[in-house]
């Protein structure tokens, strides 16, 4: 059997737009809309405002002709078949109520069988004993049940909502991650396309070379070595003559022809120059270039799909008043002239430091610090816990909560328990900070080169920030990733 509820939408389905009851001899006109006779004969029965136009549609305002109704005699039967379903619904909801053995109206509950009585099951043997109760006074306790389990449902509705909304969040930053990662990979083939076909050039030029320095040297063997045979052949051919004279004829000047033959020296000559054959065994070695490159590429790729380039930017609430910060907060610069900055309890009075406006709580990250340092000047990069302290004087070492190197001019120190100051091949300008917090290191690398500067080893348990250092008159430094 159909529901109240079902029953009552079909119902508004067949409601005329005229009188918004349900339909009456259903017509329909031009457009293909419906509606009572009677209310579609009283409506174009209304003068408009151009006597001579047609009536237009009530609902979509379409003109149609007056005398174009045409009946609806399907419609009419679902009209009908909803009004006896309406009818149906309506007497199954008043038999809901009253008792299907005695027919009179239920009263009570029984808690013992749980079943709905009525006055006459009530004083029935079997309930007798039973606990009885009014229908509303026996709902209430499972009321108030229904409403604790309502509201522990909702509960756990909004935490499994509030789930989904945080690991939503998270797979769209990894989203985001991953199309970082693909625009490194197709930007790192692309810089190791164009050097391989630069590479190729040069090799190719280079082949090219020795090429035809092997076939200018094999043309002028072959002229010599003709030449050769072609005297030889001349001093055969005379002395094959001479032996076939008489012994007269052979006798004269026979000891300068000899003499001449014996003393001929022949020229061996070389097809490969020791110049020549020492540039064929160096080109091995010009493919060096290329073999560094590969190895660079694969250790930066690797690198950089390990890390996550961290997009960060220097605090000015922490920033000490020497220090001038640009308006992206990714350059600082330090000055004498201390500014106005209000003291709070998370800048630094004495250190002149500052810290990025973000900590890390786990994972891979790096980050690029270019540094531009005047004469005397020093910059101090790295991470510091989130405690570290910010007033009076800062002690730049990991029992203090300080993971950090100082560069200065002529020199780069790790600010390990005791400074230690590193033997380098060349003074870094642009350090790549990397922070692997669950394994606990802190590394720092020449960006342009690559070569290793340091690295800490250390637990972390809580928060730690970038960090940043700056001395000197016209120092700055400032921030990539």
């Amino acid at each position: 059997m159909a529901s109240a509820a079902s029953v009552t939408s079909l119902a508004d389905e067949v409601n005329c737009p005229i009188c918004q009851g349900t339909l009456r001899e259903p017509v329909t006109i031009d457009c293909g809309h419906n509606f009572c006779r009677a209310c579609l004969t009283r409506y174009c029965e209304i003068p408009g405002p151009d006597l001579e136009e047609s009536p237009t549609c009530p609902l979509c305002k379409e003109p149609f002709r007056p005398g174009s109704f045409r009946p609806n005699w399907q419609l009419a039967n679902v009209v009908e078949n909803i009004e006896r379903l309406q009818l149906v619904s309506t007497l199954g909801l008043g038999e809901e109520d009253v008792c299907q053995e005695h027919g009179e109206k239920i009263y009570f509950f029984c808690e013992d069988d749980e079943m709905q009585l009525c006055v006459v099951c009530r004083e029935a043997g079997e309930h007798a004993t039973h606990t009885m109760r009014f229908l509303e006074d026996a709902a209430a306790p499972y009321r108030e049940q229904i409403h604790k389990c309502l509201k522990c449902l909702r509960k756990e509705r909004e935490e499994i909502q509030e789930v989904q909304s945080r690991e939503n969040k998270r797979m769209q930053v990894l989203l985001t991650q991953v199309s970082t990662k693909r625009q490194q990979v197709i930007s790192e083939f692309a810089h190791l396309r164009k050097f391989l076909e630069e590479q190729q050039s040069i090799l190719l030029a280079q082949l090219e070379s020795l090429d035809g320095d092997i076939l200018k040297q094999r043309d002028e063997f072959d002229l010599l070595v003709a030449g050769e045979i072609c005297r030889f052949s001349a001093l055969i051919e005379e002395l094959e003559e001479k032996n076939e004279r008489p012994a007269r004829e052979l006798l004269t000047d026979i000891r300068s022809t000899l003499i001449r033959c014996e003393t001929r020296k022949c020229r061996k000559p070389v097809a490969v120059s020791p110049e020549l054959g020492q540039r064929i065994r160096d080109f091995p070695q010009q493919a060096l270039p290329l073999q560094r490159e590969m190895k660079m590429f694969l250790e930066k790729l690797c690198f950089e799909l390990d890390y996550e380039p961290a997009h960060i930017s220097l605090d000015p609430q922490t920033s000490h008043p020497k220090l001038l910060l640009s308006e992206d907060h990714q350059r600082a610069q330090f000055s004498y002239k201390w500014q106005n900055s209000p003291d709070n309890p998370q800048r630094f009075d004495r250190a002149t430091c500052v810290l990025a406006h973000t900590g890390i709580t786990g994972g891979r990250h790096t980050w690029v610090v270019s540094i531009d340092l005047a004469h005397g000047g020093s910059c101090t990069m790295g991470v510091v816990s989130e405690d570290v302290q910010r007033k009076g004087e800062l002690r730049l070492r990991p029992e203090e909560g300080v993971w950090a190197v100082r560069l200065a001019w002529g020199f780069v120190s790790a600010l390990g328990s005791f400074p230690t100051r590193l033997t380098l091949k060349e003074q870094p300008w642009q350090v790549r900070v990397s922070l692997d917090y669950e394994v606990g290191w802190v590394t720092f690398t020449n960006a342009v080169t690559r070569e290793p500067i340091y690295t800490f080893t250390a637990s972390f348990t809580r928060k730690v920030i970038p960090f940043f250092g700056l001395w000197g008159r016209g120092s700055s430094f400032s921030l990539s990733s």
